[in-house]
């Protein structure tokens, strides 16, 4: 066999091999990469959310949707009312890397609800508003004899909507979890960082103000979750 066929045997090989190491890179990309990578994606989901949430603020637009707490209220096509946007870090120095997103926004209507139930109910119903995070006062309404007659709930109409991109760094994944965004729940769903870009952050705002569910369908559907307990504070609010 000459030395020119010996050659060209190698250089197909080479060729070969060279082939399957990138195929494999690419499978298999390095922890350092796929961290990167997630890092970036939550870097651009942030300065596209607060740029877009800037406007909202001014337009202050009418949200196609009705919550509602069934015989309870129904808060039907509220107005965004001011919103903002928060990263947090973990990591030192260099070594900094985006935990998480959060898009922090408030929805309103125009009039107070005024509710009136029997005394019996009202540990209910107050527990089921606290969860909705919609802020309400209690009085007792007495007869000409001070029995207590009925329970009145005198509540805003205002909801505290949060938006969550955490990451998962082991998992090569980003968690959103959509609270109060089309109804009194939370729904988390997963994403490929690769899948966040820009078309589905317009789908995310479009939800939000809903124009349309298709953010819902952009990504496996982890978990819908009732909220519990106490509802969570509010960081919209000013001091008390």
């Amino acid at each position: 066999m000459s030395h020119s066929a010996k050659r060209s045997l190698l250089d197909e090989l080479r060729a070969k091999s060279e082939a399957v190491r990138e195929r494999d890179a690419a499978a298999h990309p390095p922890i350092e990469k796929l961290r990167q990578q997630i890092d970036g994606c939550l870097w651009r989901t942030f300065r596209w959310l607060e740029e877009a949430v800037g406007h909202l603020d001014v337009i202050r637009p009418t949200v196609a949707r009705a919550f509602r707490l069934p015989d309870v209220l129904t808060l039907d096509h509220p107005q965004f009312d001011g919103g903002f946007v928060s990263f947090r870090r973990r990591g030192l120095g260099v070594q900094e890397e985006i935990d998480q997103v959060e898009l922090y926004y408030r929805l309103t209507g125009t009039e107070p609800f005024v509710l009136r139930v029997p005394p019996g109910a009202a540990k209910v119903i107050a527990e089921r508003l606290r969860t909705s995070t919609m802020p309400y006062e209690l009085s007792t309404e007495q007869d000409d004899r001070k029995v207590a007659r009925s329970s009145v709930f005198r509540i805003q109409p205002s909801i505290a909507a949060t938006i969550r991109f955490a990451a998962d760094y082991a998992g090569h994944a980003v968690e959103v979890t959509l609270s109060n965004v089309d109804r009194f729940e939370s729904v988390r769903l997963q994403f490929r960082p690769e899948t966040i870009d820009e078309t589905a952050l317009e789908d995310l705002v479009r939800f939000m103000l809903g124009e349309s569910n298709g953010f819902l369908h952009r990504a496996p559907l982890a978990m819908i979750r009732p909220p519990k307990g106490g509802a969570a504070p509010d960081p919209l609010a000013g001091p008390v």
